[in-house]
């Protein structure tokens, strides 16, 4: 009887470590960085290309999202080098010499997944073995409001330009919604502002690139598209500096 106890004993212990053990196994896939894509530039400026390699750690199995991810860089000094982004989706990356020193640039970009198509940017420097960030440029401060009579007006603070919108053929669908009663604002409301749904390089002066930024503004939802903020950047004496700006619309409206 005391052997049948045991025999028990131990095949309840061997089958409570194989479970432990398969728990284990699939908290460390859980935790497992997958390869996204891997690129070779050189980054450093001393004439050899890099590997550089884009790497996610899914949210969960079977999903597109990337709860973190990691780009690494195996420079010719035989050093590695890491940056870390946010979370998102389908991250890529850029070479191109943004600051202008004549050395590529790493321009990493970054899906957020949200209802706005809104991205993320991380732009860094590895010149002469040297990571450093050099931040990308922030959106454009754009402020905006409705008005009464079914018309909205933004300024872009950085520029001091203002626009009004005269979004009477929505009118319907806006007094349907409470925003408005005969035309007269229900509260004070503003409108939908974006950070960038694209921010991309562009040639600016010449054959030297700079940015191109792309913000939506909506009205009462993000599909309410209204129009588009465009942004030109260019990097000199070791900042961003704004070079010009248009408004697009989204869809015709009268004046």
């Amino acid at each position: 009887m005391k052997k049948e106890i045991i025999f028990a004993l131990a095949a309840l212990f061997f089958l409570s470590m194989s479970a432990l053990n398969s728990v284990n196994a699939g908290e460390k896939d859980k935790n497992k960085f997958i390869e996204i894509c891997e690129e070779k530039a050189d980054v450093t400026g001393d004439g050899i290309e890099d590997k550089v390699t884009i790497k996610g750690l899914p949210y969960d199995e079977g999903t597109e999202f990337l709860k973190e991810i990691q780009l690494e860089i195996a420079a010719s000094n035989n050093k590695q080098y890491k940056i870390e982004a946010d979370g998102g989706f389908e991250p890529r990356a850029k070479f191109l010499d943004l600051n202008h020193d004549g050395v590529k640039d790493i321009f990493l970009t970054v899906n957020t997944g949200g209802s706005g198509a809104i991205t993320n940017h991380y732009l860094y420097s590895l010149k002469d073995f040297n990571l450093t960030d050099l931040t990308a440029p922030d959106p454009l401060i754009i402020n905006s409001q409705f008005l009464d009579g079914y018309k909205a007006s933004i300024t872009i603070e950085q520029t001091g330009e203002s626009l009004t919108f005269n979004l009477e053929d929505r009118a319907k669908d806006y007094e349907q919604m409470g925003l408005y009663q005969n035309g007269k604002l229900s509260e004070p409301a503003e409108l939908m502002v974006d950070p960038y749904s694209v921010l991309k390089p562009i040639k600016v002066n010449g054959d030297q690139y700079g940015l191109k930024g792309i913000q939506a503004i909506s009205g009462a939802y993000h599909a309410d598209g209204i129009a588009y903020v465009e942004s030109t950047w260019f990097y000199e004496k070791g900042n961003w500096t704004l070079k010009g700006t248009k408004v697009v619309l989204a869809k015709p409206y009268k004046k």
